[in-house]
């Protein structure tokens, strides 16, 4: 009886430490896909913050490139098309890094911060001299600093 007895309770401490362990892999486990997944989308916010970034600032290059086709004397109508064109296609770019970047960290006050950029963009499209165009490019350094800072926060 007493070969039976030990048998069982070998038998039993067997089956809970197999099942100890198992939970323990198991919640192991899921702790590592969490991690994972968690890098995987700062990793994906990290790309998508600096493609907005550099999508915007490639945008107001074209659009003050526009700015002095469209005022140059005498106007070369080839060269303001080509810089239309550019700023249109350097548009789009940057609204689909918009889209992105709202798709992978919809965040109210990142959203805040980029209509504030685009406001800057379209405020030194309608500059009237180059003083102006000069003092709006800084604040849309600024502002774009300001996008950059609050973004790198939410990465951390």
């Amino acid at each position: 009886m007493d070969t039976v007895l030990a048998s069982v309770v070998a038998v039993a401490g067997t089956l809970i430490g197999s099942l100890s362990t198992y939970l323990f892999q198991r919640r192991t486990t899921e702790h590592a896909d969490a991690v994972a997944r968690q890098e995987r989308l700062r990793q994906e916010r990290l790309a998508a913050y600096s493609g907005y970034a550099g999508a915007v600032t490639e945008l107001k290059r074209g659009v003050i490139t526009l700015w002095f086709r469209r005022r140059a004397s005498p106007r070369n109508e080839d060269a303001y098309m080509a810089a239309q064109l550019e700023s249109d296609r350097l548009g789009a770019a940057a609204e689909a890094a918009a889209f992105h970047l709202h798709l992978v960290a919809d965040d109210p006050a990142l959203r805040q911060l980029m209509d504030a950029v685009s406001a800057k963009i379209d405020a030194i499209g309608e500059a009237d001299d180059r003083q102006l165009l000069i003092r709006l490019e800084n604040e849309f350094e600024l502002t774009v600093r300001a996008f950059l800072q609050a973004a790198a926060q939410r990465i951390r």
